[in-house]
């Protein structure tokens, strides 16, 4: 930033500025080689997470996603929530710890759903089955879950919605069902969808529309699900 100044690169309010002690109150417009400068407290993004990676902000022996984001500024970014190492798709990056807080906590029911593909039919029986929860191993069984049938046979493909965000829940739901899970893709959290445009290990800037949607619902109260 020093360079910048000295090189006369930085004006603030159409005046250049060269001191680097200057001071500004944060509604002053400026410019850095004519273009504009802003501060934002949070930063939000959209990551494609690929599958071999792990969920995590460092690891000694794995690359993780964090490895997959280039800005200069991310020392105090962290994923949101977690995806299995060989889980690909959506996955909320950011520092709004408050935000992260609110759309991981148990108690406000955000919705994830996820494109799956499994081992063996998928009937009409699996559906219910998920949408009255399913023992998984746990003290609690799972809270309700939507199931949708995309295709059946000996390798069958499903959307799974869920609003908890258990150990290896997907797997192990469809394992109570006798099935093992082959594949598995995140495809929303929240209002939040993947981009599709967004090639596995890319991620983009979220729009103001997409922080909006997101803010909205984590501030909702909603009744117990159970």
């Amino acid at each position: 930033v020093k360079q910048f100044l000295k090189k006369g690169l930085v004006q603030v309010d159409g005046i250049t500025e060269k001191q680097a002690k200057r001071k500004v109150l944060g509604n002053e417009q400026i410019t850095l080689n004519g273009k504009p400068v802003y501060y934002e407290e949070h930063c939000y993004l959209m990551l494609h997470k690929p599958a071999g990676v792990v969920t995590a902000t460092e690891d000694k022996k794995e690359k993780t996603v964090m490895d997959l984001i280039t800005l200069q500024q991310k020392k105090d970014l962290f994923p949101v929530g977690r995806l299995d190492k060989d889980t690909e798709g959506l996955l909320l990056v950011t520092n709004d710890g408050e935000l992260a807080h609110r759309l991981l906590s148990p108690k406000k029911h955000v919705d994830k759903c996820y494109f799956t593909r499994v081992t063996g039919q998928i009937h009409e029986e699996d559906i219910h089955r998920f949408k009255e929860g399913l023992d998984i191993g746990d003290e609690k069984k799972t809270l309700p879950a939507d199931l949708e049938i995309l295709s059946s046979g000996e390798i069958s493909e499903a959307k799974v919605t869920i609003c908890e965000g258990r150990y290896h829940q997907v797997k192990r739901m469809f394992e109570s069902v006798g099935k093992k899970v082959l594949y598995l893709k995140r495809l929303s959290m929240g209002t939040l969808i993947l981009d599709d445009l967004l090639p596995p290990g890319a991620y983009r800037t979220l729009t103001a529309g997409e922080i909006r949607s997101l803010q909205t619902i984590s501030k909702k109260e909603t009744g117990d699900k159970e």
